[in-house]
């Protein structure tokens, strides 16, 4: 059976991708014609096809000049020998050449193999059971391609291992530790999973003292059962307020992506959440599908609403919001929290004495 799904962008199947011919008089049951004598043992490869595929088409203000791979060639040098993983590639990240470029780079930690099925996302996932332990030597390998990039800002991520106790903490903390151990004065931001609500392990990360708590709610509420099915939003809204109460000094932050069917009124309630929780950092940019296998794009927002949300962050109280389509979480993590602190240091001067 074909149905037309709710919102007119797409045919869906319910059939298997392989549709084998109907039993001798299956045609009568199903109230169809006699198949053509060709159909009789024939098997049809079978495709789910968008209606209107323009509507995947790019609008003028999401194009624009991509950095060369030769610019970045030393970033992915120095990657390969230490044999590391960065969510810029693993996650097809539009601006991981611009990013290689300038020598920065968001390290995955824990491996290339996620344990959740987020539909966004472009990192491969793997059964619990399956997937490898954890090497013991990635935090220092991390903190070696760290020093040779000469890098002052570090940006730590990993994909989600619930398979593990803590579901990996102790490696971020180990990680940023090695970190510390390089470069005492260096920043570090981490971006981390929400460890199935295990808070022990989040304390575990906290302790470490990142200097950025990076936790990504991704999308409203609504969506999370067709987004995100292994994660809950008002679990990550508890974590990113546990690392404020424990830790105020840290900056907490948080992300969304625009375009999976969420609409605006959906977006200020989210943020207004986000403010309520403590979160001092919010950024947000355009969903951009990593291939028909991934969630539809469902509307491109343009740069003026982009401003609009930022207008909202700014009456809401963030420190700092990052809006416009090609934000990404990490990207230019550095001058997002210089952002935030130039701010704040202009409200403090504007406040009466």
């Amino acid at each position: 059976m074909l149905t037309h799904s709710a919102r007119g962008h797409r045919l869906v199947s319910f059939l298997p991708r392989t549709l084998k011919a109907p039993r001798p008089g299956a045609e009568l049951l199903l109230g169809l014609a006699p198949p053509p004598p060709w159909l009789a043992a024939t098997e049809i490869p079978m495709a789910i096809v968008p209606i209107s595929p323009e509507r995947q088409r790019l609008p003028k203000w999401m194009k624009r000049r991509l950095e060369t791979k030769t610019k970045s060639a030393h970033t992915n040098e120095v990657l390969r020998r230490e044999g590391l993983v960065t969510v810029c590639e693993e996650a097809t990240c539009p601006n991981r050449h611009e990013c290689y470029s300038k020598n920065v780079a968001t390290f995955m930690l824990m491996g290339d193999t996620c344990t959740r099925t987020c539909t966004f996302c472009d990192v491969k996932t793997g059964k619990k059971g399956e997937l490898p332990g954890l090497d013991a030597s990635e935090p220092e390998r991390v903190a070696r391609a760290v020093g040779e990039l000469g890098l002052d800002f570090v940006v730590l991520t990993s994909v989600n291992r619930d398979d593990l106790p803590g579901g990996g903490a102790q490696h971020f903390a180990d990680t940023i530790a090695a970190l510390r151990r390089l470069n005492p004065a260096g920043l570090v931001e981490v971006l981390t999973p929400d460890f199935c609500g295990d808070w022990q392990a989040l304390q575990v990360v906290i302790d470490a003292a990142p200097d950025v708590y990076n936790h990504n709610l991704e999308t409203i509420p609504r969506l999370y059962r067709a987004v995100r099915p292994q994660a809950r939003y008002d679990r990550s809204l508890e974590l990113l307020r546990r690392v404020k109460q424990a830790n105020p000094r840290i900056w907490t932050k948080s992300g969304i992506m625009v375009g999976l069917g969420e609409n605006d009124d959906e977006i200020r309630v989210l943020m207004e959440d986000l403010r309520a929780n403590g979160v001092d950092i919010f950024t947000v940019g355009q969903y951009l599908r990593p291939s028909l296998k991934h969630h539809d794009i469902l509307r491109f927002v343009s740069p003026e609403q982009f401003d609009r949300y930022r207008e909202w962050g700014e009456e809401l109280g963030f420190a700092y919001v990052a809006s416009g389509p090609y934000v990404r979480s990490s990207y230019f993590a550095e001058e997002v929290l210089k952002g935030a602190l130039d701010l704040r240091k202009l409200r403090a001067a504007q406040s009466p004495a």
